[in-house]
């Protein structure tokens, strides 16, 4: 088998999860999008490592690592996106991504010009 098969197959799973990522507001999905995107390298790794008929097998020795990291991703990423849902009831990414801007904006206090309008009450203030 020729080593280009296989990494044809890695970049069209590799460029789905890109799609995944960018393209859906589910986090859910979002993980999994990025999950698809560790497979892809990880069947690199293996078929690069089958195709150069390496001695140590650094290919699959790395392709192991990578599940175990990606494993803890997931373990992480549904935690906290359990504790979003607690939270907020949502898990939509947009939203959630407005929240925080809301959030961020409420909370900074005022300043220069701002901080003026806010001791005469709004008067003046520049828009």
């Amino acid at each position: 088998m020729h080593a280009a098969y296989p990494a044809v197959v890695a970049a069209l799973l590799f460029s789905v999860g890109v799609y995944g990522v960018l393209a859906r507001r589910n986090a859910i999905l979002v993980l999994m999008s990025v999950e698809l995107m560790l497979n892809a390298v990880n069947l690199n790794l293996v078929a690069f490592d089958m195709w150069w008929r390496d001695r140590l097998h650094g290919g699959q020795v790395l392709t192991l690592f990578t599940i175990v990291i990606a494993a803890a991703e997931v373990g992480l990423g549904l935690a906290i996106v359990l504790l979003v849902y607690r939270n907020r009831r949502t898990i939509d990414v947009d939203r959630l991504r407005t929240l925080a801007e809301d959030g961020a904006s409420r909370t900074r206090p005022p300043d220069g010009d701002d901080a003026a309008a806010a001791v005469r009450g709004g008067e003046g203030s520049a828009t």
